[in-house]
């Protein structure tokens, strides 16, 4: 991907650097429950492709909690409404797009089992999203 300097007003770039890429509230929350539960894990575990958010070594789940905007949620709808930047963000998505497409392909190849929810899927619906899990290792453990 080639780089373009992008052009936007100092706020925008304030509010941009306030973003946190790691460890969000919705990681968090279930990373704690799944210790509680008695699941240890690595957070963003840079020995596997893409880092994972949550990699459960023992049963070889990796588990991603996409950010809406940066993995290109509804993206067919939200490209179109792009104002600003507009070509440099619809490459940057899109390639992000691709990299999670590539690393979901190298973890499978791996024997490891990726999982995504989205951020705003694990704060609306927590427990469907650790149903999933639960059930993901219950499914690799009868194996």
């Amino acid at each position: 991907m080639k780089h373009q300097k992008l052009k936007t007003t100092p706020e925008t770039s304030k509010r941009m650097a306030n973003i946190k890429l790691k460890r969000g509230n919705a990681e968090l929350t279930l990373a704690r429950v799944l210790w509680h539960k008695g699941y240890r894990y690595r957070c963003n575990y840079r020995e596997l492709p893409g880092s994972p958010d949550i990699a459960l070594t023992k049963q070889r789940i990796a588990i991603f909690i996409d950010g809406e905007f940066w993995h290109g949620y509804d993206w067919f709808n939200r490209k179109t409404k792009l104002k600003s930047n507009r070509e440099y963000w619809i490459e940057k998505i899109e390639e992000n797009m691709k990299r999670d497409i590539r690393n979901d392909l190298l973890l499978k190849n791996m024997g490891w089992v990726p999982i995504h929810f989205w951020e705003k899927e694990v704060k609306k619906n927590f427990d469907n999203c650790l149903s999933k899990i639960l059930s993901t290792i219950e499914s690799i453990m009868s194996c």
